[in-house]
């Protein structure tokens, strides 16, 4: 009888029984290589900081051979023969060490200007080593810091001292600034930078005296600048802060403010938030570093991009006035108002809210008198003998006045739209209108840009038709949405039973929020010999591109005009004004 081996039933490895196999000794293999080089760099790091150890050992050795007088750093005060950087070498390690020596006012004798007052303040030196290894990898600085003293006591000081504080925007410390000095007037001359403490403070004492001629420049990676400026400079003959005075006995002390560096984004669009490029614009802080003349720390002109946008980066906090320079373009608002705040470590977006520039235009922005704040709604009347125009603050106009060429969405053929341009009717069949039909058309998308919204009014002329149309004979919805697809078109009361059918109707505030708005016409005649007719359509609205405190009024004569200003909770605000260019601004403040 034929027997079956006991090993015809075994099974070989199959393919994927090695790509397992092969992976578990690969993650197994992986780890003792990651082990074996973590093994590595700990005892490479072990030997680096050995080594660099032994090297700062060396410079305090260094250092307790020298004479007192020596114990200090070329071009630094106290001024002595120690570099205030080198580069030295131990085994097959490179290292570069930084030295900061200070003399030091300790308390126990009293401090310079204080009581008791220290006539002799350098009662010692503080030496600090800071080394580091810039070729070693993962290489911790380290650092030592020893005290040296004088042998005998301290004689009559002929110095002075200078104490630089370092605060940020809201007057707290800023620590580990650094501050850079430089003085060529004294002998020898100094150039030391060093860093301020947790307080913010650098106390440099014992130091030469000179007149105007310490130049202090103080920076953080990260942060604004600030330093003093020489008294003459053609640029900047009279500077607000010039250079530091350093008298005998005394203590100079100077400040500065420093902090996070923020950036501008300035955009030059529409009221719809339509970009408009290639814009020219300027920028100027409020910060003065010279005065008679006034010589601004930061001001700076630039061109908005074919976006319609420009971003400065690297600017510090301030207020910042902006200043378009472009004649064909009037200004019909700013967001917000200029000069406008940036925060530290913010970004400032401004925008410059544009329309074709027209003949004789006047920008008149409404504002708290105690606050400086916007005032939406405000009603904003300009008149003078025989003219009176009023327009509303936060508020615009969406208005169509032509439908020809197909400028609309869709309709049912029952619409007439190009035989009279800016005109729409109802389309004439054999030289008669229907009776039996209600016709329709839908219009272009408005983009408002953005979700910020709201709606107040329709209004349209002609606002009556023909009495043998009859009732109804010109009805309109609106839609709206965010999607720009979703169209539900509805009527006064939220529905799509009713119609707005009156002028100057208000709109239901169902539609506010919404970035994307269309309306629906709806048109019926009674008499096949008379039509109803469109002429225009207007909405009324404000959008996240509609300045809130600020009406333009263009296309006026030149001449002498009154402005009136009413808002609620405010008394009656009024000024004159002499309108006589192209375009020009006014503002009315307001008083509860």
């Amino acid at each position: 009888m034929y027997q079956v081996s006991r090993f015809e039933n075994k099974r070989g490895f199959g393919l994927i029984d090695v790509i397992v196999s092969i992976g578990i000794i690969a993650v197994l293999f992986g780890g003792i290589f990651l082990v074996y080089f973590s093994i590595l760099d700990l005892v490479n790091n072990i030997e680096s900081r050995t080594a660099a150890s032994e090297v700062l050992n060396g410079q305090i050795e260094v250092i307790r051979n020298l004479a007192y007088s020596d114990v200090g750093l070329q071009g630094g005060a106290p001024a002595g023969v120690i570099p205030q950087q080198k580069t030295l070498q131990n085994g097959d390690f490179i290292f570069v060490v930084n030295t900061v020596i200070r003399n030091i006012d300790d308390p126990f004798d009293g401090t310079l200007g204080s009581n008791p007052n220290d006539t002799s303040p350098a009662d010692y030196k503080l030496v600090e080593f800071k080394i580091s290894c810039p070729n070693c990898k993962k290489f911790v600085p380290l650092s030592m810091t020893t005290t040296v003293a004088p042998k005998n006591l301290e004689g009559a000081s002929t110095a002075g001292s200078l104490f630089v504080n370092v605060f940020d925007a809201n007057g707290l410390p800023v620590p580990e600034a650094s501050v850079h000095v430089v003085n060529s007037i004294v002998a020898p001359t100094i150039n030391l930078t060093d860093a301020t403490n947790n307080n913010g403070i650098l106390q440099l004492v014992g130091v030469p005296t000179s007149s105007q001629s310490y130049q202090i420049d103080v920076s953080k990676s990260g942060y604004s600048a600030e330093k003093t400026y020489a008294i003459g400079d053609p640029l900047n003959p009279n500077p607000v802060k010039p250079h530091a005075t350093v008298a005998v006995g005394q203590v100079t002390q100077i400040s500065f403010a420093i902090d996070k560096l923020g950036a501008i984004r300035t955009r030059t669009s529409d009221y719809l938030c339509v970009p408009i490029a290639n814009k020219n614009f300027s920028v100027k802080g409020s910060k003065l570093i010279g005065t008679t003349p006034d010589v601004y720390k930061f001001s700076t002109s630039s061109t908005t991009g074919i976006d319609g946008e420009k971003i400065i980066n690297g600017v510090e906090w301030d207020n910042y006035s902006f200043t378009l320079a472009d004649t064909g373009s009037d200004i019909l608002g700013t967001i917000p108002f200029t000069p406008a705040n940036l925060s530290p470590s913010s970004t400032l977006d401004f925008r410059f809210v544009l329309r074709p520039a027209a003949p004789e235009s006047l920008l008149v922005t409404v504002k708290d008198a105690a606050t400086g704040a916007i005032l939406p709604e405000a009603t904003v009347t300009l008149s003078k003998a025989g003219f009176s125009k009023t327009l509303i603050t936060g508020h615009n106009y969406l208005t169509q006045t032509d439908w020809s060429s197909s400028n609309y969405d869709s309709q049912d053929g029952g619409v007439e739209t190009e035989a009279v341009p800016g005109r729409i009717t109802l389309t004439q069949n054999g030289g008669i209108y229907s009776t039996t039909t209600i016709s329709w058309l839908v219009s272009k998308t408005f983009d408002l840009g953005g979700s910020s919204s709201t709606f107040y009014s329709i209004s349209w002329s002609p606002t009556s038709q023909p009495a043998q149309t009859g009732a109804g004979s010109l009805q309109i919805q609106l839609a709206a949405n965010n999607d720009n697809v979703t169209w539900s078109f509805i009527g006064p009361d939220g529905t799509d039973d009713t119609f707005y059918t009156i002028s100057s109707s208000t709109i239901n505030q169902i539609h506010n929020g919404n970035r994307y708005l269309r309306y629906r016409v709806y048109m019926q005649t009674d008499d096949e010999n008379f039509t109803p007719q469109l002429n225009d359509l207007t909405i009324e609205f404000n959008g996240v591109c509609v300045p809130l405190s600020q009406v333009l009024f263009n296309n006026l004569s030149a001449g002498d005009y009154m402005i009136t200003v009413n808002a609620n909770g405010y008394t009656e605000g009024s000024s004159s004004v002499a309108i006589s260019g192209n375009w020009q601004q006014i503002e009315v403040l307001m008083y509860h």
